[in-house]
């Protein structure tokens, strides 16, 4: 039996207050089994990023860069590998998981740029030989708290930009897919990256809680639910933390009577059963406006009736299982709920279990339409192969519906007029926007970003983190001797 312990002071450490299952999802067996820190291996974590600090912060940009550059060739041979453990504790399909890997070396890609993205700037004159400039300086010891469905992405949209500004990092991955992480570890120690610089603890709320307090610990970044997302950037931020929390989404697409609608159901398809819905930025919510909505939903229905489910590794498998039994059940019970609640179910295949695999946490492809806005079905995030279908007479009223949910992760409009793409652009309430485009990311240039419920915290991953995990310093010079006093409060 695999056994995944933690990884600090660049060393595997096999201790801790309990071990929890690592299952495949697939087949509902255990594959691994997962040590939970206690408050003992914690301070060990905290204390060997402390003692790693002053010493990689001091280190040239351009050693540090090389480091990275090096973990980058080491992720791309390993990649497959990667990927399989992916599948493996995850269920995702084996290409599912190769996409994972290329969209986490775009990242790090960003991160090899740390000696020109880290830069300050400089203003001459800015008062009588007085000259201003800035300077960033690295925060001191971070936390990455990352969720299952995407074990190895999420953390590679934090630690390689801490990392490269010269900051230590402590990484607690989800206990479900633990493997990657460490896997990671490895990775950046072959690579050159001092001990103590990169440390990754396994553990359950109370070691994450622990983490969080430590006032050493100076920012901490989260990606999960909404729920736990305000509760972290709430106990990071009284802890005197800098804190960015990423929570849940209800990611609508609205289509326009000029689309497309092959297209459109191909790209919703794909969004909406890819990862078996298991993406924060999958649709989960399709808004028609006009008289295209039964034509659409019968596109939906060969499509969602045609999807290939089975196991993560087995050759043509469009979508796995999800991540676990309870999350199984969850998905079900609302699909039920929204049948209940007056929706119609287009394709329900949310109880169907596969041939050979039927203990495992498998939900088909659903599409339900007729749903209402007060089910929980269009109200929560699902995180599970169902998609929402309804219907609106205009465009305004479509955006309004995005303007009026609690989440504001994503939002597409799938048009040919440019007209409506523009007005569409400037109202949805979305900090993430796709035209004609199903899963709105943007590239690693850019920042990963939402709005209102979906996020806690005002800045980004990716590209954005440079501004998280560095702090400004001002300096304001005068070399030209100057006599005389003044006891006014003047401008320079």
């Amino acid at each position: 039996m695999r056994r995944v312990s933690h990884w600090i002071n660049g060393q595997l450490v096999d201790e801790g207050d309990e071990d929890l299952p690592v299952v495949n999802p697939a087949t509902d067996e255990q594959i691994a089994v997962v040590r939970m820190a206690g408050p003992r291996t914690v301070r060990r974590a905290i204390d060997a990023a402390e003692a790693a600090s002053d010493a990689w912060a001091r280190t040239p940009q351009s050693r540090r860069a090389q480091v990275i550059f090096r973990f980058r060739e080491l992720l791309l041979e390993s990649r497959e590998e990667i990927a399989a453990l992916i599948t493996a504790e995850h269920g995702k399909t084996l290409d599912d998981a190769a996409g994972e890997v290329s969209r986490a070396l775009e990242s790090v890609d960003l991160a090899t740029g740390g000696p020109a993205l880290a830069q300050g700037a400089t203003s001459q004159q800015t008062g009588p030989g007085i000259d201003t400039r800035s300077v960033l300086h690295p925060v001191g010891i971070c936390l990455g708290i990352t969720p299952f469905n995407f074990p190895l992405m999420m953390g590679m949209m934090m630690a390689p930009v801490a990392l490269a500004a010269g900051n230590t990092f402590i990484w607690k991955p989800s206990e479900q897919d633990p493997g990657t992480a460490m896997k990671i570890a490895e990775l950046f120690q072959r690579a050159g990256l001092p001990d103590g610089v990169l440390n990754v603890v396994h553990g359950r709320q109370d070691a994450a809680e622990q983490l969080i307090d430590d006032p050493r610990v100076q920012a901490v970044s989260f990606v999960g639910s909404s729920a736990v997302a305000q509760a972290v950037y709430s106990r990071a931020s009284a802890s005197g933390s800098r804190a960015q929390a990423f929570g849940g989404a209800k990611n609508h697409l609205v289509v326009m009577p000029d689309a497309d609608l092959d297209v459109v159901a191909d790209q919703l398809a794909s969004s909406a059963f890819g990862a078996a819905g298991q993406r924060c930025m999958a649709v989960s919510v399709a808004v028609v406006v006009g008289e295209s909505d039964e034509p659409l939903l019968e596109r939906l229905r060969s499509r969602a009736t045609a999807v290939r489910v089975n196991a993560g590794d087995v050759p043509g498998t469009e979508v796995g299982p999800v991540v676990s039994r309870r999350a199984q059940e969850r998905i079900r019970h609302l699909v039920k709920e929204a049948i209940a609640d007056g929706a119609r179910a287009v394709v329900d295949r949310s109880t169907e279990t596969v041939p050979g695999y039927e203990s495992g946490y498998f939900v088909g492809p659903t599409v339900l339409a007729d749903v209402p806005l007060t089910s929980r079905a269009y109200q929560e995030e699902v995180f599970g192969p169902v998609l929402v279908v309804l219907r609106v007479d205009t465009l305004d009223e479509a955006i309004d519906l995005i303007r009026g949910h609690r989440y504001g992760n994503g939002a597409s409009i799938f048009t040919s007029n440019g007209a409506a793409a523009s007005h569409f652009e400037r109202e949805a309430t979305a900090g993430m926007v796709g035209v004609n485009v199903a899963i709105p990311v943007p590239v690693a240039a850019y920042a990963v970003q939402g709005w209102k419920g979906s996020v806690f915290g005002d800045t980004g991953l990716n590209n954005a983190s440079w501004s998280f995990y560095t702090r400004p310093k001002y300096i304001t010079s005068r070399w030209e001797s100057t006599v005389g006093t003044d006891f006014g409060f003047r401008p320079n």
